[in-house]
């Protein structure tokens, strides 16, 4: 059976995730061309060792980029693939989600900034460029006086970076049994 003949219409429908750019990077939408690079990246202890210490099987990999799209179709926001634009290489995401994690004290309901960068690109300023592009999105278009994150206490850099984005301490909890670092950013004015 051809798509013509399908029983139902495709119908093209306008993109759920706005086109972000930065200098160096484009924020764009998952794409499946995404999985092999992404799985090999979730695979590379570098990368994994402050989410869970342990790797993602291409199929972990396939859901969490399946997710980012369901984000955007339900809640009107998700996360970004990032491109480098030189290249056109996957370097991870950076975004906002409510992943109803069963946490203390509970975020469910609050908008969530997450970021996650390939360790081949660490060191070139790329996070910072991501997540200030993704943030100036957040505060132009979601209503919310509150945004927070969490990361591992041990993840130094990714701490450094949420501080340079105001994010502030504001508990300590366990999560999948590790400690992790909960913050928020508050909105000014």
């Amino acid at each position: 059976m051809s798509v013509s003949t399908l029983p139902f219409s495709l119908v093209q429908t306008p993109p759920l995730v706005p086109l972000l750019e930065t200098t160096d990077l484009r924020l764009r939408a998952p794409q499946p061309t995404d999985l092999p690079e992404a799985t090999a990246i979730h695979a590379d202890p570098a990368f994994y060792r402050f989410l869970g210490n342990k790797p993602s099987s291409e199929e972990e990999v396939w859901r969490r980029l399946l997710g980012q799209l369901g984000h955007w179709a339900m809640l009107g926001y998700g996360s970004w693939t990032i491109e480098e634009k030189a290249t056109g290489r996957y370097l991870g995401s950076v975004g906002f989600f409510d992943f109803q994690r069963d946490l203390t004290p509970s975020l469910k309901g609050v908008l969530e900034a997450g970021w996650v960068i390939a360790p081949h690109a660490h060191g070139r300023g790329y996070a910072s460029q991501a997540l200030e592009t993704a943030l100036a999105w957040a505060d132009a278009h979601i209503p919310v006086d509150r945004i927070t994150c969490i990361i591992d206490p041990g993840n130094v850099p990714s701490l450094r970076l949420a501080h340079k984005f105001e994010f502030r301490e504001f508990a300590r909890t366990t999560y999948h049994g590790d400690t992790i670092v909960m913050l928020e950013r508050l909105r000014q004015g």
